[in-house]
C-alpha cells in the first residue's frame, strides 16, 4: 500500500509545486509508481507536467465533489512512473460546494483510498491557504513535506503550518506527521540562510531533510516546457538535488516499513 504525502505550506512561493513535480519525477525515475494530485486551483502542477487543461474531462474538482471516481480523473504523463490527477480553475469553487456535503473534510481521503494500493507514493500539491481544500488534503495524508525558503519570514510560516498540522491531528487525522521540512532556494553564501537552517533544526529536531534545494534556473525554466527539471536538464543542480531528495525519502519510508 502506498504512502500519501501532502506538500504543504500556507505561504505561497516557497516551492510547493516545484517540489511535488520534481520529487514525483525523481521517484518515478527510481522505479516507483507515483500519483500526483493537483489540489491547487492555480493548476501549476498540471501545467508543469505538460497537460493541456482544455483537453481534460475529469479533474480533482469533479472527484472531490463526487461527480466522478478518482480513477476516472487520472491521466498518464510522459514521464516514467508518474500519473496525474489534474485540476482546473473550477476547483476554486469546490470549497463552497462541499461545505454542506456529508464528510466534507474527508472527501479527498475517501477518493484516494480507492487507489492507494496501486501506487508507491501519492503526492498532493496543496493550495497556499488554510481552507477546506487544504484541510481535505491534510486529512487524507499520512505525512507532510513542508518546503520553506531560507528567509526569516519563513519561520513564521513554519509555525503556522505546524499549528495547522496539530489541529488536523486532533480533529481529523491522528496519523498525520511531518515527513520532513525541506529548505528551498538554498544559497550557502548568505549568512541568513545558515541562521534560518539552524533555527529550524533547533525547534524541529530530526524533522529536516538532509537534502537542500539550491536556487537553480533550470527549476524555474522547466515548467514552461511542460517538463520536470530531470527531463529538461538532467545535469542541472536542481534536478540532481531532487534526485537526492527522492533517494533520501525513499530510504526513510522503506526503513519505517521494515
Amino acid at each position: 500500500m502506498g504512502k500519501i504525502i501532502a506538500v504543504s505550506n500556507q505561504k505561497g512561493g516557497v516551492g510547493k509545486t516545484t517540489t511535488a513535480v520534481n520529487l514525483a519525477a525523481s521517484l518515478g525515475d527510481r522505479g516507483r509508481k507515483v500519483l500526483v494530485v493537483d489540489f491547487d486551483p492555480q493548476g501549476n502542477t498540471t501545467t508543469s507536467f505538460g497537460i493541456r487543461k482544455k483537453s481534460i474531462r475529469n479533474t480533482s474538482y469533479e472527484a472531490v465533489i463526487g461527480q466522478c471516481r478518482l480513477v476516472e480523473a487520472i491521466v498518464a504523463t510522459d514521464f516514467r512512473g508518474v500519473s496525474l490527477v489534474p485540476t482546473s480553475q473550477k476547483l476554486s469553487g469546490a470549497e463552497h460546494e462541499i461545505a454542506d456535503m456529508e464528510n466534507r473534510s474527508s472527501r479527498l481521503r475517501m477518493q484516494l483510498l480507492t487507489v492507494k494500493e496501486d501506487y508507491d507514493y501519492i503526492l498532493v500539491d496543496c493550495p497556499p491557504t488554510l481552507n477546506l481544500l487544504n484541510i481535505n488534503a491534510l486529512a487524507a495524508a499520512d505525512s507532510v513535506i513542508i518546503p520553506i525558503l531560507c528567509e526569516f519570514l519563513s519561520l513564521e510560516g513554519l509555525v503556522e503550518i505546524d499549528d495547522t498540522i496539530k489541529k488536523i491531528k486532533a480533529n481529523y487525522n491522528p496519523r498525520l506527521e511531518i515527513e520532513g521540512i525541506l529548505f528551498t532556494m538554498y544559497n550557502s553564501r548568505y549568512n541568513l540562510t545558515e541562521m534560518v537552517v539552524e533555527e529550524v533544526k533547533k525547534y524541529f529536531p530530526g524533522k529536516t531533510f538532509r537534502t537542500v534545494i539550491p536556487r537553480n534556473i533550470s527549476l524555474a525554466e522547466a515548467p514552461s516546457f511542460g517538463e520536470p527539471a530531470l527531463y529538461y536538464d538532467k545535469k542541472a543542480k536542481g534536478a540532481k538535488a531532487y534526485q537526492e531528495l527522492a533517494e533520501e525519502l525513499d530510504k526513510r519510508v522503506r526503513k519505517k516499513k521494515n
